[in-house]
């Protein structure tokens, strides 16, 4: 496909998400019904629209308007592509730009929100949370995540994989936010064809979500609980750190239908349970990787960030102080409760543990931490909790 081609599939993929069509069901879609499109293809579509995503306002004032076509217009002056070559009209192009499309747009007197791509009523969520450091944060979201490995550390270390994957043209290097941590800097596509990643000696994970696994108190023998499991990319993490009994639950089954796969490729054991299974089970560490908005890794999935309402925000805090108050009544007497996000909101966060406490005085709390995309990784936040 010609870049104006590319451009052509994104704007009709932006206009269905904006419709309301959840990006990665059109993406995927869009896929099956185009064979003709290549994997080169499909990746370079892709990263046109979750960057136009990111960048929905900012792009939406440089085009001149919210449409798939305005945003894809915003995107090329935005990047320094010229409009006329893409938008030519010829074949698979889109059409020529108009008269009125022809008017250049300015980010510099536009509103902050516009100029950061935030949600105005969020911009004060994002302030109280981080500070000074808000701008940066909501800057580094506008922006593609970086590309994280976790090195089985039970069957290989870093140095190994690194020459592993340098065999394939792939560079990767150590990241300081885990030591098991891998950022790969070249052909990232590569990596999940690649011998390390089939053998299981590496698992495609966030290198702030890794360290949220090493703050964790985990000693071998204990009996640990990974309440939200989703699709268990920490308790992989876990079941690498230490000789654990593990096991992992999710509301929704289906979350965890690839795990026992993931699990025998790592060399690991790991069992499942549904939720009438944990009834008077009790356990040395209970972790929640709770439901919520997201914040901290918006750039991953650029569309929640336009999706959330304030509704929907009050909904999963409440979510939130339920799976606290639920997950409290399976630790034992000496273990931890841990709480994490991958937020960055202290309603979310910091306000929901002082909840928690409020309403439970029996607990206390040990230590807790906030990572922002700042410091390399998606942002998250993790409190350990134990009993007064």
């Amino acid at each position: 496909m010609t870049p104006s081609a590319r451009v052509s599939a994104a704007i009709d993929i932006l206009n269905r998400i904006i419709d309301g069509e959840p990006g990665e069901k059109v993406l995927t879609n869009w896929g099956r019904g185009n064979r003709y499109a290549g994997s080169g293809d499909r990746a370079a579509i892709r990263d046109l629209v979750f960057g136009a995503l990111r960048c929905k306002q900012s792009y939406g004032c440089l085009g001149g308007g919210e449409t798939g076509r305005a945003l894809m217009i915003g995107w090329a002056r935005a990047t320094g592509q010229d409009c006329n070559t893409l938008f030519s009209g010829d074949k698979y192009a889109p059409e020529a730009l108009s008269e009125a499309e022809q008017e250049t747009h300015s980010l510099d007197d536009a509103p902050r929100g516009v100029q950061l791509d935030c949600p105005d009523w969020l911009l004060e969520k994002f302030d109280d949370a981080l500070g000074d450091k808000a701008d940066g944060v909501l800057a580094a979201l506008q922006a593609r995540a970086p590309v994280f490995l976790r090195v089985n550390t039970r069957r290989t270390d870093l140095a190994r994989v690194t020459e592993l994957l340098a065999e394939l043209d792939v560079t990767a290097q150590p990241h300081p936010l885990s030591k098991s941590a891998l950022e790969i800097t070249k052909n990232p596509r590569r990596v999940a064809q690649s011998a390390p990643y089939k053998d299981g000696l590496v698992e495609l994970q966030d290198a702030g979500s890794q360290a949220v696994v090493d703050y964790l108190p985990l000693q071998d023998g204990q009996r640990v609980l990974d309440y939200c499991a989703g699709g268990g990319g920490k308790a992989l993490a876990m079941a690498a750190r230490a000789n654990i009994s593990l096991l992992a639950h999710d509301t929704d089954p289906k979350r965890m239908a690839d795990f026992p796969v993931r699990a025998t490729r790592s060399g690991v054991k790991i069992e499942t349970a549904e939720t009438d299974e944990l009834s008077g089970q009790i356990f040395d560490l209970v972790l929640c990787d709770a439901p919520c908005s997201g914040s901290g890794a918006w750039r991953r999935s650029p569309d929640a960030k336009w999706n959330l309402t304030p509704d929907r925000l009050d909904e999963l805090c409440q979510i939130q102080a339920e799976i606290l108050q639920q997950a409290s009544g399976m630790v034992s007497e000496t273990g931890y409760l841990a709480y994490v996000t991958c937020s960055v909101f202290n309603q979310e966060n910091s306000l929901q543990i002082n909840g928690f406490l409020g309403a439970n005085p029996g607990w206390a709390l040990e230590k807790s931490h906030q990572l922002t995309p700042l410091d390399g990784g998606d942002g998250f936040f993790v409190a350990l909790l134990r009993r007064a």
